[in-house]
């Protein structure tokens, strides 16, 4: 799917603000509230916009202890890799689950009430895992996020950066 600039700004707004009624949404991004309906409409069917949720603070729901898990699962038995998908997609203590490449099968983001209860996930449940042959866990300190994800061209590919500028170095 080709995206314009009102695709553009509809995703953008609906980043920060997913409930708002189309006729706010159409006000924030100065379109016609007709036009903004049908395009919220026509990304959600073609699968752009896959679906809306709360942004959770993992601290304030008892989670203040986050830790990236790497796993690597003995690959030579794709039974073993399916049970260990289905398994840890389940476990409660899963915020994501990236499946990778490299020297690890996993990444695993998990948020718990403490580093007892990592301790007790990583050692007594997921490394106990049928096939699980190395874990490495780090704790996260702090999650720096993108709050806005722009959309890139589809099937235009650059190989050149633009070169990062911190915004009190930018110029007006």
């Amino acid at each position: 799917m080709v995206l314009d600039a009102l695709d553009r700004a509809v995703l953008r707004e609906l980043q920060f603000h997913s409930r708002v009624s189309d006729d706010e949404l159409a006000a924030a991004i100065g379109a016609n509230p007709v036009a903004t309906a049908d395009r919220v409409r026509a990304l959600v069917e073609s699968g752009v916009i896959r679906g809306y949720r709360a942004k959770i603070d993992l601290p304030a729901i008892g989670r203040p202890v986050q830790a990236l898990i790497s796993v690597r699962v003995r690959t030579s038995d794709d039974h073993l890799v399916d049970a260990f998908r289905e398994w840890v997609a389940c476990a409660p203590e899963a915020v994501n689950v990236f499946v990778t490449t490299g020297s690890t099968d996993f990444v695993v983001h998990v948020a718990v009430r403490s580093t007892d209860d990592l301790y007790t996930f990583v050692v007594d449940q997921l490394s106990k895992q049928a096939g699980v042959v190395d874990v490495r866990t780090s704790v996260v300190f702090e999650h720096l996020a993108a709050q806005v994800l722009e959309p890139f061209d589809i099937g235009r590919t650059t190989r050149h950066h633009q070169d990062f500028v911190p915004p009190e170095t930018q110029s007006a």
